[in-house]
């Protein structure tokens, strides 16, 4: 992905609100990997042009914290089109009410599988 991802459009852009938070008051970790999870849907679908499941998301390590009231932009990028499946590198970002520097919080690989009208894995479509 590029160096400076705020040169393309982002999957997702959203704001952290203060329902998104664990028991401490942070932002919660699961809330920014389902947001990860839909930007990579949302690619892995328009590759694929059928629907799709995640099957996988490898490595995921937090690299700065998210607050209340960040913007919180996601990117992706398609990195494999196998038979029946989508690779999607995912990187989220984080931008606070304070500073317009954006900061890389963490990122991601989602496997997606293309799946016929019956649930079952069909082959992606060639372009």
């Amino acid at each position: 992905m590029s160096s400076d991802p705020f040169e393309r459009q982002p999957a997702i852009r959203t704001i952290a609100m203060p329902a998104d938070t664990n028991a401490s008051g942070d932002i919660f970790g699961g809330w920014l990997m389902g947001q990860m999870d839909l930007a990579a849907g949302s690619a892995a679908v328009t590759r694929a042009r059928c629907r799709v499941a995640t099957v996988a998301a490898e490595t995921m390590t937090f690299l700065a914290p998210v607050r209340v009231g960040d913007e919180v932009s996601l990117f992706t990028e398609i990195v494999r089109v196998g038979r029946t499946s989508v690779v999607v590198e995912v990187e989220a970002w984080r931008r606070s009410i304070e500073s317009a520097v954006p900061v890389r919080v963490t990122h991601a690989r989602f496997t997606c599988v293309a799946l016929d009208a019956h649930g079952r894995p069909q082959p992606v479509t060639r372009e």
